[in-house]
């Protein structure tokens, strides 16, 4: 799910064309008129008046005709006798930008020449404008309204570029000004409700769009920003009714999808709202919000994939934008792309610091790749700044929780539901950490409340997890496994799918180049440290809780689950053919290996790393690290799909959300485990079976700590006591003794793991428990 307390909403569009349509109205460039000719100033002693005047009016005339060419050549020659004319560098200033040259400087001489002359500023504040050179522009339309008080067209475009250079109630007094004069102005009553859409006064603003509509019923800039300001007061229906009018009367309108698309959103129709804003997207691919609005709908439908391209493509076209960049980073963080998701969202806070979002965003990420001590002064920033930050109050909470301080977890939850009792993140975090019992009715019933709301997928689909886990807890089987079913369901809809041939071919390509052959063989190039202790197995399968117990050795380390060795499969099956290449590339693969768990390990004798999924690369290590110390974990096949089955990996493990897919997984692990057994030296591989460590600790602690060649300390056995920080799943289990409560779990669910039942003799458990 979302980062707790990260929102998913989508952003109102800017008001410069990406929702609310600006109507420009105002007039072309203006020449000099005969009364500018007459009005010119007198002429230099080199040109006589009567001299002057004819060659103006020809000038005029040319300009008139269109012969603009002409008219330069002309102008330029005028302007040899005398160059001080504001008249004529005016007329050749607008005949150079009606052929689209540079006329700034032909235009800004008239102006300062002919200071009270409001077509030379009317005219180089449109061009300006037009280059976007907006405080400028607006400096030459004030100087032609200081000189004629209620040109209307000005008017209009002055506060223009007051709205868009983000001074809209500077701009409301000008559009009034000049509907008090011409009420009959559609494009003034228009962009005055922009204006007051931006300063969050929709409902004023609605009755402005509707006056424009009452002079000009078929303006589907109109009606798009009349839906704007509707959807934004809740009038939903009526909202989509107007965009969808003005999609029809502009159907290559990218900016109409666009605002459809916002309103199919806030009436929870999200693949309507995606095809809206893909359509925007299709007819103006270089619309950056409508671009980030698609993105934001595919993160809500799960689609984080998709969301990272539509995000990338409009950071590509605004670099600049702070709220696209932390949007991806959240896209990024669901896909557990850490790094990156923590680089975007570094620099969304370097282009906006305040931005709370991204701040959250940013410490969120960090809990998972470190320093945990940064996410939490990320969060006490936050609540520095703003003290009922839900979110903050919400991380703070999981980072207790990471520590083993479950109590202090349990009130800063407790303190965020407070604040706001429909905290998606918040009532998922509760039941995580704690076993629910029948005095959480009151959690219950806003778990339901939230539920029976239209939700982003991501937050729909852990809050049935939760569910799920309270009724576990009560010992309400049924309830349980249909909430578990439904968010399984609903997580099938994130992006990827479970690739069984995939993984088939993978587990056939290991087998096949890791062979008893090139595994009994010293391999060129491996190192022979000792510093590191693979725990592998099925995720669920008592990893964390073997971690524990060796992290709790003095001289042992444990660094979590070390993201390396699939990327290392990747580099070493790409290294090319000969003992050479591979010899280099076995080299390369250890030095990074252990240099990472070096940066980790203050100087520890060990270092544990329990990523289970390394089980697929036993072989790999094995050639690397020789000496390396690999644990396998097993536990009963049935309650390690259960609880599988039980867990929101998010898009993550694709396998878990269905009892087939997961069959065919551990069919697939037994495979490549039984490889490993039978080709790795009996001194690099140790089975620990978790019923096993769970029924006789001490001895089943006595020897893994041989195997790894670490000496015997009753600390060990006191795991739970260990002050250390746990991420995974299991962070609450081994904080408590150790006990067997979830040994034989599956029989509780026996009646639903039909597909389930062939892995008993697979794993040879014979067909019962």
């Amino acid at each position: 799910m979302l980062p707790a307390g990260v929102k998913a909403g989508r952003n109102d569009p800017c008001p410069c064309g990406s929702g609310r349509k600006f109507k420009h109205c105002c007039g072309a460039l203006a020449a000099a008129s005969q009364d500018a000719v007459a009005a010119a100033p007198p002429p230099a002693p080199s040109a006589p008046a009567a001299q002057r005047e004819p060659d103006l009016a020809a000038l005029l005339a040319l300009l008139r005709q269109g012969r603009l060419a002409e008219v330069e050549t002309s102008a330029s020659r005028l302007l040899e006798h005398d160059a001080e004319s504001g008249t004529v560098w005016k007329i050749l200033g607008v005949a150079r930008a009606r052929q689209g040259r540079d006329a700034l400087p032909a235009l800004r001489k008239a102006a300062q020449l002919l200071p009270t002359d409001a077509e030379a500023h009317r005219n180089l504040g449109a061009v300006l404008r037009e280059q976007g050179q907006l405080e400028e522009a607006f400096a030459s339309l004030e100087r032609v309204l200081a000189i004629e008080p209620y040109d209307l067209p000005v008017l209009v475009a002055a506060a223009d570029c007051l709205c868009a250079l983000g001074r809209a109630r500077e701009a409301v007094p000008l559009y009034e000004r000049a509907l008090e004069r011409n009420p009959r102005l559609p494009e003034a009553h228009n962009n005055l409700g922009n204006a007051l859409q931006e300063l969050g006064d929709c409902r004023r603003a609605v009755g402005c769009y509707r006056q424009a509509l009452t002079l000009d019923a078929g303006d589907a800039e109109a009606l798009g920003n009349l839906g704007n300001a509707l959807r934004r007061l809740g009038q939903l229906e009526e909202a989509l009714e107007c965009t969808q009018r003005a999609t029809a009367l502009a159907p290559a309108s990218s900016v109409a999808h666009n605002n459809q698309g916002l309103t199919l959103a806030a009436l929870a129709r999200p693949q309507e709202a995606i095809a809206s804003f893909r359509r925007a997207v299709e007819l103006n691919p270089r619309f950056a919000q409508a671009l980030q609005n698609l993105g934001n709908m595919l993160c809500d439908a799960g689609d984080y994939r998709g969301a990272r391209e539509a995000y990338a493509r409009a950071i590509e076209l605004e670099p600049q934008r702070a709220d696209t960049h932390y949007h991806l980073g959240r896209a990024l963080y669901e896909l557990g792309e850490l790094a990156e998701s923590i680089a975007s969202y570094r620099r969304a806070l370097a282009l906006q610091p305040a931005q709370r979002e991204a701040q959250l965003g940013l410490a969120t990420a960090l809990r998972l790749e470190g320093p945990a001590s940064e996410a939490e002064a990320g969060c006490r920033a936050i609540l520095d700044a703003e003290p009922g930050h839900v979110g903050a109050l919400a991380l703070l909470g999981e980072l207790a929780a990471d520590r083993g301080d479950f109590v202090q977890a349990e009130a800063l939850f407790q303190r965020a539901l407070a604040l706001d009792g429909s905290s998606v993140a918040v009532l998922c975090s509760i039941p995580a950490h704690r076993r629910m019992t029948g005095a959480d009715g009151a959690w219950l019933e806003r778990a339901e409340q939230a539920l029976a709301k239209p939700l982003p997928l991501a937050h729909e689909t852990g809050l049935r997890y939760a569910l799920g886990k309270y009724y576990d807890d009560l010992g309400r089987y049924p309830e349980a496994f249909a909430a578990y079913a439904r968010a399984n369901e609903l997580s099938k809809r994130h992006g990827s799918g479970y690739d069984r041939a995939g993984l088939e071919r993978q587990v056939d390509e290991i087998m096949g180049r890791f062979d008893r052959a090139l595994v009994s063989e010293p391999q060129r190039g491996a190192s022979d440290s000792e510093l590191p202790v693979l725990v592998v197995g099925m995720p669920r399968s008592g990893t964390t809780l073997t971690e524990q117990i060796l992290a709790s050795h003095p001289e042992a380390f444990g660094a979590g689950e070390v993201k390396f060795w699939d990327r290392a499969a990747e580099l070493f099956t790409g290294a090319g053919p000969g003992a050479a290449a591979r010899g280099s590339a076995l080299a390369e693969l250890a030095h990074d290996y252990l240099a990472r768990l070096g940066e980790r390990s203050g100087g520890a004798r060990r270092v544990i790393d329990k990523m289970p999924a390394n089980f697929l690369h036993a072989g790999l290590i094995h050639a690397a690290l020789p000496r390396a110390r690999i644990l396998h974990m097993q536990r009963h096949p049935l309650d390690t799909c259960l609880s599988l089955y039980f867990q929101n990996f998010g898009d993550r493990q694709p396998h878990a959300r269905d009892l087939d897919s997961l069959a065919h997984y551990y069919a697939q692990y037994v495979r490549i485990t039984n490889h490993w057994r039978a080709v790795l030296p009996q001194s690099t591989l140790l089975e620990v079976p978790y019923e096993a460590l769970v029924a006789n600790q001490e001895e089943w602690t006595r020897r893994m700590l041989e195997f790894v060649g670490l000496p015997w300390d009753p600390r060990c056995l006191d795991f739970h006591r260990t002050e250390r920080v746990v991420i995974t799943a299991s962070r609450w289990q081994v904080r408590q003794k150790i006990n067997a409560r979830s040994i034989g779990r599956w029989r509780n669910y026996e009646q639903y793991l039909t597909p389930l039942r062939s892995l008993l003799e697979l794993a040879g458990h014979g067909g019962s428990a």
